[in-house]
């Protein structure tokens, strides 16, 4: 009987012991919160798509300072379709997030697409900061 006990006792610790171990080796804790970002799109590398396919432009953005990107100029062979933004995790008070442009490409050939970021005074005329991304529509 005691036997019994015995390996279902080395049983339990082993199972429990299988379960306290990370199933990825590199997630070992660590002092420092794991930090997940989206990587923003570069502006030096042309986007490449398909007439008739949507595309995302992510683009550092933080809601919470009333900095804000708008559009700049006509599109001229992309559409916008859609602005999201997903926040840095953690998420905390000030900290930031990308901002998501979804655009539609509606026609063969080379587009532009700028954007401003403006201040959180809604009366300035001119960005503090602009970018530009070409789109190559095949």
């Amino acid at each position: 009987m005691k036997k019994i006990y015995l390996l279902l006792s080395v049983a339990i610790l082993s199972l429990a012991c299988l379960t306290l171990n990370p199933t990825n080796p590199t997630a070992e804790s660590t002092s420092e919160p794991v930090r997940k970002t989206v990587a923003t799109t570069d502006p030096n590398q042309p986007i490449e798509v398909q007439a008739g396919e949507t595309f995302d432009i992510f683009i550092d953005a933080n809601p919470s300072t009333g900095y804000h990107w708008e559009l700049l100029g006509e599109l001229n062979g992309v559409e916008f379709v859609s602005r999201d933004y997903i926040a840095d995790e953690p998420v905390m008070p000030g900290s930031g997030g990308v901002d998501i442009l979804t655009f539609k490409a509606v026609s063969t050939r080379q587009a532009q697409i700028t954007l401003g970021s403006y201040p959180p005074d809604v009366d300035s005329g001119e960005p503090q900061q602009t970018v530009t991304f070409i789109i190559i529509v095949n």
